[in-house]
């Protein structure tokens, strides 16, 4: 009777990372999509004359002037 306990475990664990490793597969092409449409509209921000690194550099900044205040200052 144990023996088939643990071969119902053993089962049990390889269908769970059967399913899992299934799971990651469709999250990584998900993520995939999602970084092509990123990529296109970053290009199109280009297209139309908007500096990205520019931009995120002042927000950079920006977020670090604000951690020098005061906690009461930024919720204020």
């Amino acid at each position: 009777m144990e023996k088939t306990n643990k071969d119902e475990q053993i089962g049990f664990h390889k269908g769970s990372l059967t399913t899992l490793a299934k799971e990651r597969q469709e999250l990584i092409k998900i993520i995939q999509v999602v970084e092509q449409l990123m990529q296109v509209h970053v290009k199109a921000l280009k297209d139309l004359g908007i500096d990205l690194e520019k931009e995120a550099k002042q927000a950079i900044e920006q977020a670090k002037k604000e951690g020098k205040r005061k906690l009461d200052e930024r919720v204020a």
